[in-house]
């Protein structure tokens, strides 16, 4: 078996002085003949022979930084979670729809009120471009409702009110009916605005309400009123 000769990275040390260098070449290639000489040093030096605990020693330290580097991504990843996502950025007078329920609820309870309902998509790259403009809009026109809607998480809901499209807008007077339906993205955002300015009109000048499609709308009353044919006990 052939001698293994080790060196000790922190305990070797080089002189200044060819000769004792070159004394070194000598030594070295006396026991290891397979090496190639190792001449001026000034000039070049080749690899020396080491055993298995200096290589493990020399990839820990190589392997140091990287750890390092890792542990930098992970925490910015991190930190970038903890963002609120574009779609959960909403106006005070916003409101998430999760069902068919809270749309109707919504709905009864807006009374008189102009509402604004978006049908939207989270991986939808216009809805998305669209939605910090809308945000703006609904914070300069705090007397109108803005409803959102998933179409992901509503698709029963969405398929019977005929949305095809996203994004795609309907417009409520409350709980009197749909005013009016439409597709829009960023590029034609003033439809939005046209719309909005038609429809803030006293109700009697936008004609008959079309309903909600498929779905059912409970009339809403105020506190005093009671519902036609009924009798007081």
């Amino acid at each position: 078996m052939a001698d293994v000769i080790r060196f000790s990275f922190h305990s070797l040390r080089f002189s200044s002085s060819s000769s004792l260098l070159t004394s070194f070449a000598s030594s070295l290639n006396s026991l290891q003949p397979g090496l190639p000489p190792i001449t001026n040093s000034d000039k070049r030096v080749y690899p020396l022979l080491y055993s298995s605990s200096s290589a493990e020693d020399f990839a820990r330290f190589a392997l140091t930084p990287r750890k390092q580097l890792v542990s930098l991504k992970v925490r910015a990843t991190v930190t970038e979670t903890d963002q609120p996502k574009w779609w959960e950025r909403n106006a005070s007078n916003m409101v998430d729809i999760h069902s068919t329920q809270e749309f109707l609820s919504a709905l009864s309870q807006a009374g008189d009120k102009l509402v604004i309902v978006e049908f939207y998509g989270t991986w939808c790259a216009s809805c998305r471009a669209l939605f910090p403009k809308l945000c703006r809009t609904a914070e300069e026109h705090p007397e109108i409702l803005f409803l959102k809607i998933n179409f992901d998480e509503n698709k029963p809901m969405c398929k019977s009110m005929n949305v095809k499209v996203l994004p795609y807008f309907h417009f409520y007077r409350g709980a009197d009916g749909q005013l009016e339906a439409f597709s829009c993205s960023l590029a034609k955002f003033q439809k939005i605005k046209d719309a909005i300015q038609t429809h803030s009109t006293a109700r009697c000048s936008i004609g008959p309400p079309k309903g909600v499609g498929d779905l059912k709308l409970e009339p809403s009353f105020a506190p005093n009123d009671k519902p036609a044919g009924s009798t007081s006990a």
